[in-house]
C-alpha cells in the first residue's frame, strides 16, 4: 500500500528482524498497520489525532513519539491490550466511554496481557485512566493521567485500577482528578512508588492487597492520602501527605505492616487513623499540624511506636484504654512538641515519662457534651491533680523515654519541592 512506509531491520545473515512501520494520520491507519505487523514490530505514529478503538493482541510497540493522539470517540476503552509484551509509549489517549460495568478506560490491560509496558503517555478525561485487569507484571511509568471532573467524585473512575494483577509496578506518574489515584483490589506483590497525586478522593486505596509496597509518593490536597484496608504485610514508607482533608495515612483491618519515614502535615482531621489494625510498625514518621496526630480505635493492639515526631497537633494522640501502652523501646521513644519535660543529663531523652492524654480527654471523647464544662474549676482541678499525682491517670499511652529533639525524615524535602 503506497501510504505505508516499512523500514525493515535485517539481522546479519539475511534473516528478517523487527520492523518499523511509519503510520500516517489517516482514517483507520493504525488498525490497518496492526493487521500487517509481526511480533516485535514498532508502529510509529505521525502527528495528529487518530479516531480509533484499538486492540493490541500481539507483542508490538505503539509509539506516538510525543505528538500523536488516539481518541476512542467516547465509546468503550480506547486501547485494549490482550497480547503479551506490548509497549505503548508517547501517546495521548482520550475519549473512553462512561460505563463502569465494562470499566471503560483510556488503556485497558486484560489478563492475557503479560508484562505490558505503558510509559510516558498522557491520558486525558477518560472514565478510568489505566485499568490493569488481571495482567501480570505490568509496568506503568512516567504517565500523566487526568481524570474526569464532570461527575460527583465517587462516580468517577480511578487513575490506575489494579485488580488481581500480581507484580504490577506503578511509578513516576502524575495523577490528578477522577476518583482514586491508584485503587488496588484483590492483588498482591504490587509496587507503587514516586507518584504525585492531587485533587482526588484517595491518593492510594488498598483493598485485600498483601505483600505490597507504597513508597516515595506525594499526596497533595486529596480527601485522604494512603488508605490500606484488609491487607497484611504492606510497606508504607517515605511518602508525603500534605494538606489532605481527612487523614494522611489510614489503616483499616491491616496487620503486620510497616509505616516508616512518612511525612504527614496539615491533615484537617487526623494525620493517622488506625481501625482494628494490629502488630504494625510505626517508626520515624513525622505527624504535624493535624486535628489529631494519631487515633487508635476498635481494639488496635500490639503496634510498635518508636522514633515518630508529633509536632503541633491539636491532640497528639487519641487512644481510649484502661491499661497503659508503652510507646518506647530500648530507651528510645517519640518526640512530642508539647512535652514540657527536661533533659538534665543532655542525652536527648526526657527525664520523665510523657503521657499525651488524661482522664478528661477520655471523658470528652466518650461524652462530647462535656465540652461545655471545659473551662470550669472542677475540670481544671482534675487536670492539676493528674499532673501532680500521675497514679490518678486512668491508662492509655505512656512514652517512658520521650525524645527531646525531632528528626525530619529525608522525604520531607519533597514538601519544599512541591510547594
Amino acid at each position: 500500500m503506497r501510504w505505508l512506509l516499512l523500514t525493515a531491520a535485517l539481522l546479519i545473515g539475511g534473516g528478517a528482524s523487527a520492523a518499523d512501520w511509519q503510520v500516517p494520520n489517516q482514517a483507520g491507519a493504525i488498525a490497518k498497520t496492526l493487521a500487517q505487523a509481526a511480533d516485535g514490530d514498532t508502529l510509529r505514529l505521525a502527528p495528529g489525532t487518530y479516531f480509533e478503538n484499538l486492540t493490541l493482541d500481539r507483542p508490538v510497540t505503539l509509539d506516538g513519539q510525543g505528538h500523536a493522539t488516539i481518541d476512542g470517540g467516547n465509546t468503550g476503552s480506547t486501547l485494549t491490550v490482550t497480547g503479551p509484551s506490548v509497549i505503548v509509549q508517547g501517546v495521548t489517549v482520550q475519549g473512553s466511554g462512561s460505563d463502569h460495568g465494562t470499566i471503560d478506560s483510556g488503556i485497558q490491560l486484560t489478563k492475557t496481557a503479560k508484562a505490558p509496558v505503558i510509559r510516558d503517555n498522557i491520558l486525558l478525561g477518560n472514565l478510568y485512566g489505566i485499568d490493569i485487569h488481571g495482567a501480570r507484571d505490568a509496568l506503568v511509568s512516567g504517565n500523566t493521567i487526568e481524570g474526569r471532573q464532570d461527575r460527583h467524585m465517587n462516580k468517577r473512575g480511578n487513575g490506575v485500577y489494579v485488580w488481581n494483577a500480581p507484580g504490577t509496578v506503578v511509578e513516576g506518574n502524575d495523577i490528578r482528578w477522577g476518583r482514586d489515584g491508584i485503587f488496588v483490589n484483590s492483588s498482591k506483590r504490587n509496587f507503587f512508588r514516586d507518584n504525585l497525586f492531587r485533587d482526588l478522593r484517595f491518593a492510594v486505596h488498598y483493598m485485600y492487597a498483601d505483600n505490597s509496597e507504597v513508597s516515595g509518593n506525594v499526596s497533595i490536597g486529596n480527601h485522604l492520602g494512603y488508605a490500606v484496608m484488609f491487607s497484611t504485610r504492606v510497606k508504607v514508607t517515605d511518602n508525603v501527605s500534605l494538606n489532605d482533608r481527612d487523614h494522611g495515612v489510614m489503616l483499616n483491618y491491616t496487620n503486620r505492616s510497616v509505616i516508616r519515614g512518612n511525612f504527614v502535615k496539615s491533615a484537617k482531621n487526623k494525620c493517622t487513623f488506625l481501625y482494628n489494625s494490629h502488630k504494625n510498625d510505626f517508626s520515624d514518621n513525622w505527624f504535624q499540624g493535624c486535628g489529631i496526630g494519631i487515633h487508635f480505635t476498635a481494639g488496635s493492639e500490639g503496634n510498635r511506636m518508636v522514633g515518630n515526631a508529633f509536632v503541633g497537633n491539636r491532640h497528639q494522640v487519641k487512644y481510649v484504654a484502661s491499661k497503659w501502652v508503652e510507646w518506647s523501646e530500648e530507651g528510645r521513644g517519640n518526640y512530642w512538641s508539647d512535652n514540657a519535660g527536661f533533659d538534665v543529663d543532655g542525652d536527648g531523652i526526657g527525664d520523665a515519662p510523657y503521657r499525651p492524654n488524661d482522664s478528661m480527654d477520655h471523658v470528652l471523647w466518650t461524652q462530647p457534651a462535656a465540652k461545655m464544662l471545659m473551662g470550669s474549676p472542677a475540670v481544671q482541678l482534675v487536670r492539676w491533680s493528674q499532673s501532680t499525682f500521675p497514679a490518678l491517670l486512668p491508662g492509655g499511652v505512656i512514652d517512658s523515654n520521650p525524645l527531646m529533639r525531632p528528626e525530619k525524615p529525608a522525604v520531607a524535602n519533597k514538601v519544599e519541592d512541591n510547594g
